[in-house]
């Protein structure tokens, strides 16, 4: 089943976004070869896909897992948490629609 992870950053996270974001790609790198990755991207903190200095909000990343306690655990386990970018994670069941 597909689930959506999304995370929340912390005020004034970006620093530790880029210490910690090739870690971060290199496990989403591996559920895309893996086949699970729909997609994954940051909420920029302000209306441009280049933020600079404002930064971001937060991340979203929708995937395939086998149940929501692996989803969870997957989650669990970001190097943005350990590295202080994220304040909250939130794991849900995600049905996709559209596209088809």
């Amino acid at each position: 089943m597909l689930y959506s992870i999304v995370g929340e950053d912390h005020l004034n996270s970006l620093e530790n976004r880029g210490k910690a974001r090739a870690a971060h790609l290199e496990r989403l790198n591996k559920l895309q070869q893996e086949g699970k990755l729909i997609i994954a991207g940051p909420n920029p903190s302000i209306d441009s896909n280049d933020p600079g200095e404002a930064g971001f909000s937060g991340s979203i990343i929708v995937a395939e897992f086998a149940s929501i306690e692996a989803a969870q655990t997957w989650a669990d386990a970001d190097p943005y948490i350990a590295a202080g970018v994220y304040k909250q994670v939130t794991v849900k069941p995600f049905k996709q629609v559209l596209p088809a």
